[in-house]
């Protein structure tokens, strides 16, 4: 299966859709460590994530099977990301774009979403995304103008980053590729590029960073932590059957603290999740020691973190 992200001809293709993808992969140097890993910079993503190769390659399959009609509703349920990128590609589609979101997620988000357009409902994560997908599920049930992008189970959000992420990192890093660590909301990401690099590398080490305080593939109850966009109380049927060779727990302050140090050491504005894939990435590579090379994800920029503890105050003092 190919997705069609990027591969629908150039003139079908609304001109904003030209920009997802092809993300450069920075060295990020740590010389206390003595470690250098590499980040995809997917925040530079039109909408500011990665979420954006996901909208464009299920909304233009869809579009293309028939599936999407002139009075189609686009609906998902979403901690943020993937419901700005939704409504980005839908409107540069057309289509309206309708959003469950958990009342918990940051406000900028909900500002993003509708500054594209989309309605929101927000509801009450009694019980994680679970709550919000039966919510799709219902609503879908009642009126037939619902499309369900399905981001959790759509394995095109799996195999987009096949086609498109996993072969751009092998394209952009030369040698051999000694581990490759995300966390996972979806699992769409995991799955996806794991599975491209490990057709390249069969000895690469797949690690899933969660956070501490949820960290399900450890065996430990969900519990609230503060890297918005992973583990939300929710193991996605995407990372089913993803040969993960070990999870990589980090705690909330330790992501915090080291999305600030990537703005403030690196230039890097991003967001909690990114942070946390940092932390993982450099235990990965103190770990496997001298010359590996570990790959991650910076998954989204921070203007949409502003009123959660990211930018809390530090202790800062006026000059």
């Amino acid at each position: 299966m190919n997705s069609p992200a990027l591969s629908a001809p150039a003139t079908a293709l609304p001109p904003l859709l030209a920009l997802i993808g092809r993300t450069p992969l920075v060295p990020l140097h740590f010389p206390e460590a003595g470690v250098t890993i590499h980040a995809k910079a997917e925040f530079l993503n039109p909408s500011g994530s990665i979420k954006d190769r996901l909208a464009a390659c299920i909304l233009l399959d869809a579009r293309e099977r028939g599936l999407l009609k002139p009075d189609s509703v686009i609906l998902e349920c979403t901690s943020g990301n993937t419901g700005i990128a939704l409504a980005m590609v839908g409107t540069a589609l057309g289509y309206r774009v309708k959003i469950l979101m958990s009342e918990s997620a940051s406000v900028e988000r909900r500002h993003l979403m509708r500054h594209f357009g989309a309605e929101l409902q927000l509801f009450k994560a009694d019980r994680g995304y679970i709550t919000g997908i039966e919510i799709s599920e219902e609503i879908a049930a009642r009126d037939s103008r619902i499309f369900l992008p399905r981001q959790f189970a759509n394995p095109l959000n799996a195999q987009d980053h096949v086609d498109h992420t996993g072969r751009e990192i092998l394209a952009q890093l030369p040698g051999h590729i000694s581990a490759f660590v995300s966390g996972y909301g979806t699992g769409g990401t995991l799955n996806g590029c794991s599975r491209a690099l490990r057709a390249a590398h069969p000895d690469i080490k797949v690690v899933a960073m969660e956070p501490a305080e949820a960290a399900m593939l450890s065996g430990e109850s969900p519990c609230c932590h503060s890297i918005e966009g992973v583990a939300g109380g929710y193991l996605p049927p995407l990372l089913k059957g993803v040969p993960i060779d070990w999870p990589e727990k980090v705690a909330s302050a330790d992501a915090l603290a080291m999305t600030r140090r990537l703005a403030r050491d690196f230039g890097l504005l991003v967001g909690t999740s990114s942070g946390a894939n940092v932390v993982a990435a450099l235990r990965t590579a103190q770990k496997l020691g001298p010359g590996a090379q570990v790959v991650t994800i910076l998954c989204d920029r921070a203007e949409r973190y502003y009123s959660t503890k990211l930018f809390a105050d530090t202790g800062d003092s006026s000059v």
